[in-house]
């Protein structure tokens, strides 16, 4: 065998080598991505759709309203077992994780199934506080319709299974938004348990956002002070 076959077949299986080395090289990583670890929010995510047990849990059949299959433009009650708590906090939280999670169908949503409830507050004078997650804004179908339904699911969920809830405030992320997508004024209170959700008491739903300013009160419920003043009115709380 002359010296230049030689030469070849060495080449040739260095490069075969190299080949089956990088393959396998590519092999793990892809494996690597596959089982990477997941990622905060993903994790949060997970942490928040979980279902919420408390020791007073009772299974009852709660009344939840979602989209109507004969009016897409209005909500229907739908009775569903669904282990409540005796405490309003949890069992506001319990039945608003329903909303998000337990949807018949896709076509039934009121509540972008990408969201999260991060915390609920209810204070003294009846007022419940729902803060969510930024995909309540940014996964919500723009529009004043969709925008209603939504706010008007929750409102009306929690009045038809949690007593002494009286109002509803809506923030996104700890802190009060403009409008809900776009459409809806967010900076008053929606009536908890009435059929109609027109627009925050003390704002008006607006066919765009404001560019000014808000006028009204911001509460800034992210923010430590803000959150230890609701603790010291006696407000209970739930993150």
């Amino acid at each position: 065998m002359s010296k230049g076959l030689k030469t070849t077949i060495l080449v040739l299986i260095a490069l075969v080598t190299i080949g089956l080395v990088t393959l396998q090289g590519m092999r793990q990583a892809v494996e690597r991505l596959r089982s990477a670890p997941r990622t905060d929010e993903q994790a949060r995510r997970d942490v928040m759709q979980q279902p919420i047990s408390t020791p007073t849990d009772v299974e009852v059949k709660a009344q939840l309203y979602w989209l109507s299959t004969s009016a897409p433009a209005s909500l229907e009650p739908i009775a569903i077992p669904l282990p409540l708590s005796a405490d309003p906090v949890e069992r506001s939280k319990q039945l608003i994780n329903a909303l998000i999670t337990r949807a018949p169908g896709p076509e039934r949503r009121t509540l972008p199934p990408e969201a999260s409830l991060l915390a609920f507050y209810l204070q003294p004078d009846g007022t419940g506080i729902a803060d969510f997650s930024d995909e309540i804004s940014s996964a919500m179908p723009s529009g004043i319709m969709s925008e209603q339904l939504a706010v008007q699911s929750i409102a009306q969920t929690l009045g038809a299974n949690v007593n002494g809830i009286r109002q509803l405030k809506i923030l996104i992320h700890g802190q009060e938004a403009e409008t809900l997508a776009g459409h809806l004024d967010l900076h008053g209170m929606f009536p908890v348990g009435l059929t109609g959700v027109s627009g925050a008491t003390g704002g008006a739903a607006a066919s765009t956002a404001s560019a000014s300013s808000p006028t009204g009160s911001s509460l800034q419920m992210n923010s430590p002070s803000a959150l230890n003043g609701i603790s010291a009115q006696g407000n209970s709380a739930v993150h």
